[in-house]
């Protein structure tokens, strides 16, 4: 039987092992944690009894993966809830704007930038089911659907300042901008929309959902599948070097370039070790997760029923943070996100009592505390929140990169979101999976389609194995 190995088990390590072992092969998993998942897991951080995701929270993607529809994620245990708004951002003086699933029912909020926000998100989210399918695959190929990703890419390639500025109210450009800082990028810059098109078409299509019990409901589910197909795993073992994998058809490496070029050592081409070894990563958050009683009470009465809030300011000040932490400077007001994921899947609290996640933009690697900050920043929109904290626990960049070895001085999305690696991710090649070296791929978030709890780096890179291997 042909054999693989996965180094690595966050959900892409996990969706290539699935996609090999359902093809008939013999698939082992090496974990250097104790326990799978990477970016998939979900604890008891503050106090018993409430659940909080460690890395990865809302899930805009996790519904229209092609990886998930074809493992049937649902039918293992996997269930998506809702809130009632998809995300929100507050303004001053109890003004703000929130998305709902509704195209029309978000526009109609958005005063003088409604119209705007439905000629950008009305006619992609008819289209996105065709869209989407473009963009989970690498970007250098040769669309099926080249109009819908013409009409996608005229607003994803312009910067999302540009964008912003034909919302012609604030409210508008507040909302739009807050989901485009997803990006860590400059909003200034070429295509740094691109990521905030796609997600804010994604909450209009699919909404913007919540694991059900926590993220590590998505690792159970995949982790069901591969039970059903024999998959075997080994936690607590780190692999160092090519060598101590042994004899192996296909690997597969869930790490960062930087990571693979050194298991690789030698055996990695010259032109892949230098790409590999110049990839850069971008700017690092700052987490910090609380036990809340009775929930924010944010002024924005309608953000206390969204499940992300964007707390960032004003359109201006949302640049200006963004800007700053490219720079490597840590800014006095940076974006600041809020996740609810408890009003969508209340399972996750106790009684009143509720588990809030949240974390800052802050410059890659920066050794600074952030919690107060992030209070502050709250409390400026929720007055009294600072008095409903019970419990606070704390994961600087240093500590996000020690849980994940693939975040980078705390880059939880495994690399810049600049134009170049929007498009060359990892590597500038039309096989982003393949490293240089016979059987072996790389299938981390570093590469296309990049960060999310999707699978599809995953699937992907394990689709690319089985194809060289003519199965």
């Amino acid at each position: 039987m042909t054999n693989a190995t996965v180094v690595g088990s966050g959900p892409n390590g996990l969706a290539a092992a699935l996609t090999l072992a359902a093809a008939g092969m013999q698939v082992t998993v090496i974990e250097a944690a104790e326990t799978l998942g990477g970016g998939t897991r979900s604890s008891e951080l503050t106090l018993p009894g409430l659940i909080h995701d460690e890395c990865s929270a809302l899930h805009p993607f996790g519904l229209g993966s092609p990886f998930a529809e074809r493992f049937d994620l649902a039918g293992a245990g996997l269930t998506w809830r809702w809130a009632e708004h998809e995300y929100a951002h507050p303004l001053e003086g109890g003004r703000g704007a929130v998305a709902t699933r509704s195209v029309a029912a978000t526009a109609a909020g958005l005063g003088r930038g409604g119209r705007g926000w439905e000629r950008i998100f009305g006619p992609l989210t008819e289209r996105f089911d065709t869209i989407v399918g473009e963009f989970f695959q690498p970007m250098l190929h040769v669309p099926k659907h080249p109009l819908h990703l013409a009409r996608f890419g005229l607003w994803s390639g312009a910067p999302a300042t540009m964008v912003a500025k034909t919302l012609r109210s604030e409210e508008a450009a507040a909302l739009y901008l807050g989901v485009a800082a997803h990006a860590f990028r400059p909003l200034g810059t070429i295509a740094s929309s691109a990521i905030g098109v796609a997600l804010g078409t994604a909450a209009h299509r699919y909404g913007w959902p919540a694991a059900e019990g926590g993220s590590a409901s998505i690792r159970d589910a995949i982790l069901k599948r591969c039970a059903e197909h024999g998959v075997r795993f080994e936690t607590g073992r780190r692999v160092n070097t090519i060598d101590e994998i042994g004899e192996a058809d296909v690997v597969m490496l869930d790490t960062t370039p930087g990571g693979a070029a050194s298991i690789l050592g030698a055996r990695l081409p010259g032109r892949v070790r230098r790409a590999y070894t110049r990839y850069r990563h971008g700017p690092g958050t700052f987490k910090v997760d609380f036990a809340v009683e009775g929930g924010v009470p944010w002024t924005h009465e309608e953000s206390r029923r969204a499940g992300t809030v964007h707390v960032t300011g004003s359109p201006a000040e949302t640049v200006a943070a963004e800007r700053a932490v490219a720079r490597g400077e840590m800014p006095e007001h940076p974006f600041v996100l809020v996740g609810q994921q408890f009003v969508a899947d209340p399972t996750r609290s106790r009684g009143d009592l509720h588990p809030l996640y949240s974390y800052a933009h802050v410059p890659a690697g920066w050794t600074g505390d952030a919690t107060e900050t992030i209070i502050r920043r709250i409390e400026h929109y929720a007055p009294g929140f600072r008095d409903r904290i019970r419990a606070v626990a704390v994961r600087s960049t240093t500590e996000m990169s020690q849980h994940n070895e693939n975040y980078v001085g705390g880059d939880v999305t495994t690399g810049a979101n600049d134009a170049l690696q929007l498009v060359f991710r990892p590597r500038a090649t039309t096989q982003p999976y393949d490293t240089g070296v016979p059987g072996v791929y790389i299938c981390s978030a570093a590469t296309p389609p990049g960060a999310g709890a999707h699978g599809m780096c995953g699937y992907n890179a394990a689709q690319r194995a089985l194809t060289r291997l003519n199965r």
